[in-house]
């Protein structure tokens, strides 16, 4: 039986290189610091400053389409493509309809979430605009389930 030998030394020790560099990527790769981006909202129609308490865009086909692309530019990595979530966030097709479920909505979107002072989810208040995060919030109702 041979030993392979590498300029780093034995098998054993190179094994232990590979894993170390194994386990350092992963932090480069998981959720880590990722930034929010902007939605480009083209074709809605203005809010305001004022935040509104209810989706003004809700059955909007068009404010669906721009709110699938805000989601899978912000929201897919943690919640899963489709919303179907693989565990690591809430699966938001279950996210309630209506009054109940807008102001949910809002206040995660705007503020986060931090648990145990970690945060879970970014606040998106002043990167994504009110129209763009509504239409996320369309996107989200057109996949409801029960």
């Amino acid at each position: 039986m041979r030993t392979m030998k590498t300029a780093a030394g034995s098998v054993p020790a190179a094994l232990g290189l590979a894993l170390g560099l194994a386990l350092t990527a992963g932090s480069a790769l998981g959720h880590g610091d990722v930034q929010p981006q902007p939605v480009n909202t083209d074709g809605l129609k203005p809010l305001g400053a004022e935040w509104v308490a209810e989706n003004p865009y809700k059955g909007d086909k068009h404010a669906v389409a721009i709110g699938a692309s805000g989601f899978n530019q912000n929201c897919a990595r943690c919640h899963g493509l489709e919303m179907i979530s693989g565990g690591l966030a809430p699966d938001l097709r279950y996210l309630p309809q209506g009054k109940e479920g807008d102001e949910y909505f809002v206040e995660r979107m705007k503020h986060g979430a931090v648990i145990n002072g970690v945060t879970k989810m970014p606040a998106f208040e002043g990167v994504i605009s009110q129209e763009g995060l509504w239409a996320i919030r369309s996107y989200i109702e057109s996949k409801h389930e029960e």
